[in-house]
């Protein structure tokens, strides 16, 4: 495999090369990729050195793939670049997430969807993928009606500014002696505003968990609202979700079918405090489920916590499975043929 990584010197880039190294992906050839100012700095993977190089490079070496983690914008001039020269693009951003030409995936949820034509395809927002994952069994079984979240979203989804600010003012700095990510101090705080506030008045982060969901579960009519919250949690999103059916069920049968989901983790075993909670998920690869009880106040109500690391499943891991599937399906292929 030609692998490209496209914003090898961030948060999920490291990230991406650590979930790489743990699963033992087989990189024959390896392209980092950063903004010029990063051109030529050295990145390790599986113990060997390689020197971050150009855009204009890593296309000119037209790789098997390229995993994007590095903006919006950059994803909309260089993915097709990439995907013109024949390369896979996996990009992290919310990009191409909404186009509907693209698929927008989670492996536990919907890989099938996934086509040889599909030259660009998203990664969902970190706190649409944790969501999916719990409700994808749910969903197949009684069918959501509603969905009501709230999200409580760690200050490292921001990126490397808000990680430095939370740092900053954990050791006393004053207000004006660093760069604020947020309007507000986020240590010991939090703050009821995630990326910008759109004309109906929530934020864009709220309504990426209501269009990326119905998307990614083939839903166009759910009814969903969100709340999404950043606090002061180093490493993982936790999710109060609020769900109401549209057929009755068993408690106990939606227990079972939460155990038996690929890539989701149940802890709900309250008479010994057994719960989900980001500390523990912290640099695990699956979702966690807790929390699990029906909502009294309406008919077929249920309420979840839903907890994940969301620079693992959350970026890097869901990007670098998506990968390890396609790899599978050529590998498929080719010994067929």
């Amino acid at each position: 495999m030609k692998l490209a990584l496209v914003g090898a010197t961030g948060l999920v880039g490291h990230e991406m090369i650590q979930v790489l190294e743990e699963r033992n992906i087989k990189v024959q050839e390896f392209i980092p990729v950063a903004s010029e100012r990063s051109i030529g700095k050295v990145i390790r993977l599986f113990g060997k050195d390689y020197k971050v190089v150009s855009m204009d490079e890593a296309v000119r070496r037209a790789p098997d793939y390229a995993l994007f983690s590095a903006g919006g914008s950059t994803s909309l001039e260089h993915a097709p670049r990439f995907a013109g020269v024949g390369t896979v693009v996996i990009d992290n951003s919310s990009a191409w997430r909404m186009d509907p030409d693209k698929k927008l995936i989670v492996p536990e949820v919907n890989i099938s969807a996934l086509t040889p034509a599909d030259k660009i395809i998203a990664n969902p927002n970190c706190s649409t993928i944790q969501l999916v994952v719990a409700l994808n069994p749910l969903h197949q079984k009684y069918g959501i009606k509603r969905l009501v979240i709230s999200t409580y979203q760690s200050y490292t989804g921001t990126g490397a500014k808000a990680v430095a600010q939370y740092d900053a003012e954990s050791k006393g700095a004053a207000e004006g002696e660093y760069d604020m990510a947020y309007h507000y101090p986020i240590y010991e705080n939090c703050i009821p505003h995630c990326d910008i506030f759109l004309d109906n008045e929530y934020t864009k982060e709220e309504m990426k968990l209501v269009h990326e969901t119905r998307k990614i579960m083939s839903a166009p009519d759910m009814a969903i609202t969100a709340t999404a919250v950043r606090v002061p949690v180093h490493g993982g999103h936790s999710e109060a979700v609020n769900i109401e059916f549209d057929q009755p069920f068993e408690l106990a049968e939606a227990k079972e079918l939460l155990a038996q989901q690929p890539g989701l983790i149940l802890q709900d075993d309250i008479k010994n405090n057994v719960y989900p909670m980001p500390l523990q998920a912290k640099k695990k690869d699956e979702v966690f489920v807790g929390r699990v009880r029906r909502d009294e106040s309406i008919e077929n109500g249920l309420n979840l916590w839903v907890v994940a690391d969301n620079l693992r499943k959350g970026a890097a891991t869901n990007a670098v499975q998506i990968l390890q599937a396609l790899e599978s399906q050529e590998q498929r292929s080719a010994m067929a043929s």
